[in-house]
């Protein structure tokens, strides 16, 4: 328990090396991860507290510093190998020149930091090199997600995290001083897979913004859409890639306009994400619309591309239920956005959404690749308007305790404990130097 007011930092550094808070959401690097970034960054800087969010550049035409988040925010644009977008791993050769760049940039504007906040395995490895240019500066890390889960439900040699990364993952656990981690799943798979015995974990929990994402009355939104009176629509947000389990959703539709054709009359299952008009579509953006094709589904079935984060609103409070089959999720960004709404959330019973979902009180849970499960649950809810309505009052009361406010709230304490503590080590070494003996 806290019995001194808090230690509060000056100025942090937060590292988000290969995907920038403020791009596009949906594309193949971008989700969960930049909202919090930004959204997170934003709360911060609310507070009064400097914030630099470094990030690699990926084009030359933006501006290497953006005000975009508000007072006391900058995003820094570090130039580190190609101007552009490149695949994870080719990051990882520009790790040193990212570091040195970070640095002089610091050393440029005369700035210090008093601590240094880390995301995705990447940015640990950097976070590394900048303390040792700055002793004494604590770090505190987030994985957002790990190697070792990804493996556990990768289907493919391709869809694996590489050695490099797993290794990555293993010497951020040692360098760093904190690692915040969303639920005590996660932390469970530190301690069972990474084999992390540190105690340095702490549970804090992503947020949501609830003031963007509260719920607007369905007429309301679904005219904004365009969509027509007396239609309904099923919602999936996210990355287009196959540990999101999109396959498992066309499957469990394909099963109810099979058995049950009527409950699916002038209802529109929308795919958010990726983009599905590129004349060269990544592979798992066509496989699914040949799944689609496949399956019979194609009229009641649309991809719509990424949207921008103003808009998800509309498409929540639309929506009959968002629907999220991800074989992992380390939180569950996209449940809690729409939960805040007031929809309820169908998803698999894996990582943060077997915390985040109450089965049965704010939706419900599946077995992660089980489209008999789903198309079962997603009947349910297409006929029982009642039970659709009160798991989505109840997801919506279940929200309000994620809000950024008090999500900063508690990362400001493990500040404080860090900043505590190098203040009692740094006063123990000014008396030993004082020390005549």
């Amino acid at each position: 328990m806290i019995t001194h007011p808090l230690i509060l930092p000056n100025r942090v550094a937060i590292l988000s090396v290969h995907t920038c808070p403020l791009a596009m959401l949906g594309g193949k690097k971008t989700g969960g991860m930049n909202v919090y970034v930004r959204d997170f960054s934003r709360e911060l800087a609310s507070r009064g507290i400097q914030v630099d969010v470094y990030t690699r550049s990926q084009d030359s035409l933006v501006p290497t510093i953006s005000h975009s988040l508000g007072p006391n925010a900058r995003v820094i644009h570090i130039k580190a190998g190609p101007e552009e977008p490149i695949p994870l791993l080719e990051v990882t050769p520009f790790m040193d020149e990212f570091a040195s760049e970070v640095i002089r940039f610091a050393e440029a504007e005369g700035l210090s930091y008093d601590l240094i906040h880390s995301h995705y395995w990447l940015s640990g490895i950097v976070a590394g090199k900048l303390r040792a240019a700055w002793p004494g500066v604590p770090v505190v890390h987030m994985f957002h997600t790990l190697g070792h889960m990804k493996n556990r439900v990768a289907t493919t040699t391709a869809d694996m995290a590489p050695p490099e990364r797993i290794a990555g993952e293993l010497e951020v656990i040692r360098l760093v001083d904190r690692i915040v981690v969303a639920t005590p799943a996660e932390q469970a798979q530190l301690h069972w897979l990474y084999g992390d015995r540190s105690g340095k974990e702490v549970v804090i929990p992503p947020g949501v913004d609830l003031e963007r994402f509260a719920p607007i009355p369905k007429r309301q939104a679904r005219a904004h859409l365009g969509i027509a009176p007396g239609n309904r629509s099923i919602m999936f947000v996210g990355r287009i890639e196959p540990l999101k389990g999109v396959d498992t959703l066309l499957q469990a539709v394909a099963l109810i306009q099979d058995r049950y054709p009527e409950a699916v009359e002038n209802v529109c299952v929308a795919i958010i994400g990726g983009d599905p008009w590129s004349d060269d579509p990544d592979l798992e953006m066509a496989r699914l619309q040949d799944l689609r094709q496949q399956l019979g589904i194609h009229d009641f079935v649309t991809f719509l591309g990424a949207k921008d984060q103003n808009e998800l609103p509309y498409y929540y409070s639309a929506a009959e239920m968002v629907i999220m089959p991800s074989h992992y999720e380390s939180f569950g960004m996209v449940a809690l956005e729409a939960m805040a709404t007031g929809t309820p959330v169908i998803a698999s019973e894996v990582g943060g959404l077997a915390f985040l979902v109450r089965d049965g009180e704010n939706g419900f849970h599946v077995p992660s690749r089980d489209p008999e499960a789903l198309a079962a649950r997603i009947y349910e809810l297409l006929t029982n308007q009642e039970c659709t309505r009160a798991f989505g009052a109840q997801a919506k009361i279940h929200a309000q305790d994620f809000g950024w406010p008090l999500i900063v709230d508690r990362m400001l304490v493990v500040y404080d404990d860090l900043l505590s503590e190098r203040a009692v080590h740094s006063a123990t070494e000014i008396g030993h130097r004082e020390s005549p003996f």
